[in-house]
């Protein structure tokens, strides 16, 4: 109860930390990401619109943040451990916040969480993949195949995991969804679903297994980091197939690559027919200077001779128009 009643003073004292201006861009549906580098300088990116400086923090306001957001996840932070990982009391959106010494003033940065679910046929619409890219999401949504989304930093991986989620649940409403993340991005629809997180004492491995108990028709983790990769390609492998999940990389090609390399942390004996195996569709998305845009709809057909055997089914042939209408992701 004391933890209750503490709770709507401590995110007045984060409110009035942030200022006016910074919370109504968190309320702000263009906002994708808010900035404070360690000189004192404030910045958004807005959909569309790029990064933007939107004025400056005195290091003492950012401390207060920084130090109120680690108090709502029951961490210390100081000195000796100068980061704070999790998720903001305002809006649940993501956030990071670093101290010195590892930095010369503090610094944070906020990730927005998407407000709306945006749908396949809307990237079409919007020109971000083709009508025949979003057919073959669609049909290996149907044959229950597995689904990798690979992108960098800001190319809406996990808006697209939500738009292919959503079609999930679309053609398979009776499907059981375990769905596991270290911060709370995945928007499900789906009445049969159960959502996991990671904790400071609980890493995503863990939840792998529990989840292997939890009757599971399909396991989705928001990303893909260490040598949990391992684990998730052992339960897609062992009667869990359609499942979805993102990884850091900027190609189909290395997607398969970074997949190695988080295997290995978990097992150093090569893991590619594993990976050939657990692994039917990559769909690689990519931030261009027209927009987002799906760069390719690659199937994984087996390890052979050393290498991969990959059929490109959809590369981008997008035409970008004359009034260009990039989809907000």
């Amino acid at each position: 109860m004391p933890q209750l009643a503490s709770q709507p003073r401590l995110v007045r004292k984060l409110e009035d930390a942030l200022g006016d201006e910074l919370c109504a861009a968190l309320h702000d549906e263009s906002v994708v990401e808010i900035m404070l580098n360690p000189d004192g300088r404030l910045y958004v990116e807005r959909l569309g619109e790029g990064i933007a400086s939107t004025g400056a923090m005195l290091a003492a306001a950012a401390e207060i943040v920084i130090g109120s957001v680690a108090h709502a996840l029951h961490s210390a932070i100081d000195g000796t451990r100068p980061i704070v990982s999790g998720e903001l009391p305002i809006g649940g959106h993501r956030f990071e916040g670093l101290l010195p010494p590892i930095v010369s003033a503090p610094t944070f940065t906020i990730r927005r969480r998407a407000s709306r679910l945006i749908r396949l046929d809307e990237y079409v619409h919007s020109h971000v993949m083709t009508k025949c890219q979003a057919e073959i999401i669609r049909n290996a949504i149907t044959a229950k195949m597995n689904i990798v989304i690979s992108g960098g930093t800001g190319s809406g991986k996990t808006t697209l995991a939500n738009a292919i989620i959503g079609e999930i649940v679309k053609s398979a409403p009776q499907d059981r969804l375990v769905i596991l993340e270290d911060t709370p991005e995945i928007r499900c629809a789906a009445e049969n679903a159960v959502s996991l997180r990671t904790s400071d004492t609980i890493d995503m491995s863990r939840l792998l297994r529990t989840t292997m108990r939890l009757r599971p028709d399909r396991i989705i983790v928001g990303e893909v980091r260490d040598g949990a990769a391992l684990t998730l390609l052992k339960a897609w492998n062992t009667g869990h197939p359609g499942g979805v999940a993102t990884v850091h990389s900027n190609s189909a090609k290395s997607a398969l690559r970074r997949l190695e390399q988080l295997t290995s942390e978990a097992n150093p004996q090569p893991m590619h027919h594993v990976i050939a195996e657990a692994v039917d569709l990559i769909v690689s998305i990519a931030r261009t200077p027209h927009g987002r845009r799906i760069r390719e709809v690659v199937q994984v057909d087996r390890y052979h001779n050393g290498d991969y055997v990959l059929d490109t089914l959809a590369g981008d042939d997008t035409e970008t128009p004359d009034d260009e209408d990039d989809l907000n992701v």
